[in-house]
């Protein structure tokens, strides 16, 4: 008495359907916060063999010394500051460039710092400035 196909016997195939499901949901997961957990520096490379910077008046220059002072122009600022003197500086400019130049005796941490405090104030483009390679 037995009823239906005849094959009792269990289903050997996978069902792969909430494997396939359970991927694309973290891989969109994955998709979204891989960004997020990111944290870096965004820095605009030239494409071409750099050259002078053009002297120009209203050049925005950040400098930091040996001891670790920060400048903006010739002006002493305090660095957590810099950010708050920045954005009020550039909020009626059309250019919202920066040049930063720093001693090479300061330590990696100190210029990160400033450059954090550079971009939190909305500083489209920095530029890092260096002297020439003399031979």
């Amino acid at each position: 008495m037995t009823s239906g196909s005849g094959n009792n016997g269990l289903m050997s195939d996978i069902n792969i359907t909430p494997f396939v499901d359970v991927m694309l949901v973290l891989l969109i997961i994955f998709m979204v916060t891989a960004p997020m957990m990111v944290q870096g520096i965004n820095v605009s490379l030239p494409e071409a063999d750099s050259g002078p910077v053009s002297s120009d008046d209203n050049q925005l220059v950040v400098s930091i010394d040996k001891d670790g002072k920060v400048y903006i122009n010739d002006l002493n600022v305090i660095p957590d500051l810099l950010g708050d003197k920045l954005k009020r500086i550039i909020e009626n400019r059309v250019s919202k460039e920066v040049y930063l130049r720093a001693d090479k005796s300061v330590s990696y941490g100190v210029v990160v710092h400033v450059m954090t405090e550079i971009k939190g104030a909305g500083i489209e483009k920095l530029g890092m400035l260096t002297e020439p390679i003399t031979k």
